[in-house]
C-alpha cells in the first residue's frame, strides 16, 4: 500500500493498480489475491469463510447499535467509530461458546468486552467527566438509571475552550441482534451553565421493556454549547461531544 502524492489524486484501477481514498488519505496498491468464487468454494477457504461470516455477523450488530441510538450519537462519533466498533463487536462474538466457528453470534459471547466503548476518541467520556455516577437497570420493571453525584460543573466536568454550556444524555437500547430491531429510550439533563454552580445530585432515567430477555446497553454521554447572543449552539459542531456505553445486562 502507497500513498499517493501531487496535485491529482486518482480512484479506481490502472495497469493493476488500485487508487482509492480511506481514513487515512489517497492511497494505491496493487490487485490481485485470490479470486471470491475460488474463497466461496475450496475446501482450503473454510476457515476465511467462517471467519468473514463471523466479521459481517459483527458488522450487522454493529450497525444495529449505532442506529438504536442514533439520535445521540450523530453528534458524538469519530471518523473511525464504524470500524472500531465492529471490532470491538467481533471480540464479543469470539467469546460465543454455543454456536459453531462461522456462527457465532453477539448476544451469545460476553458482551461486556464493550463496556466502556467510547464512540469518540475526539472527545473521550472517561476523560470528560470526572464526577462519580452509577448505572443500574432493573430488568421487572425495564429501568435504567443512571445516578450523577453532586458536582461543579467548572471542576469535574473538562470542556473544550468557547464553551458556556453543557447537557448531559443518558439513553438505553433494548437490542435484538437476530431480528435487527431495537427499542430505545433516554432522558437528559437541561442545558446547563458550564461555572462552578454546585449541581445537586441527579438521576436520569429510561424505561425498556418490562421483563425483556434481550441484551440491553445504556449509554451516557455529555454536549457541549457555546450561547451567542441568547442562542446556544453546538461547539464545533459536536466534535468533542462525548458519548460511551456505561451498562451491559445480558440474561
Amino acid at each position: 500500500m502507497a500513498e499517493q502524492s501531487g496535485i491529482i489524486r486518482l480512484k479506481g484501477t490502472i495497469g493493476g493498480i488500485s487508487f482509492y481514498k480511506s481514513g487515512d488519505g489517497y492511497l494505491a496498491r496493487e490487485k490481485g489475491g485470490v479470486s471470491a468464487k475460488r474463497i466461496a468454494s475450496d475446501p482450503a477457504f473454510q476457515r476465511t469463510r467462517e471467519n468473514n461470516a463471523e466479521f459481517g455477523t459483527a458488522g450487522k450488530a454493529g450497525k444495529l447499535v449505532r442506529n438504536s441510538i442514533q439520535v445521540l450519537l450523530q453528534n458524538a462519533k469519530d471518523k473511525r467509530c464504524v470500524g472500531r466498533l465492529t471490532r470491538a463487536l467481533l471480540a464479543v462474538v469470539k467469546t460465543d461458546q454455543v454456536n459453531p466457528r462461522g456462527q457465532r453470534q453477539v448476544m451469545d459471547g460476553n458482551m461486556q468486552l464493550i463496556n466502556g466503548f467510547e464512540f469518540n476518541q475526539n472527545g473521550k467520556l472517561g476523560s470528560t467527566l470526572f464526577t462519580p455516577f452509577v448505572s443500574t437497570i432493573d430488568r421487572t420493571t425495564g429501568e435504567l438509571t443512571a445516578t450523577i453525584d453532586a458536582y461543579q460543573a467548572a471542576v469535574r466536568i473538562v470542556a473544550p475552550s468557547g464553551t458556556t454550556h453543557y447537557r448531559l444524555n443518558f439513553g438505553g437500547s433494548e437490542l435484538d441482534f437476530e431480528n435487527r430491531v431495537f427499542n430505545f429510550a433516554m432522558d437528559q439533563t437541561p442545558i446547563l451553565p458550564y461555572d462552578s454552580t454546585e449541581q445537586a445530585e441527579s438521576t436520569l432515567t429510561a424505561n425498556l421493556t418490562a421483563d425483556s430477555i434481550l441484551p440491553i446497553i445504556g449509554v451516557l454521554g455529555i454536549d457541549f454549547y457555546q450561547e451567542v447572543n441568547s442562542e446556544m449552539y453546538p461547539l464545533k459542531n459536536g466534535t468533542y461531544n462525548a458519548l460511551a456505553i456505561n451498562l451491559v445486562d445480558q440474561v
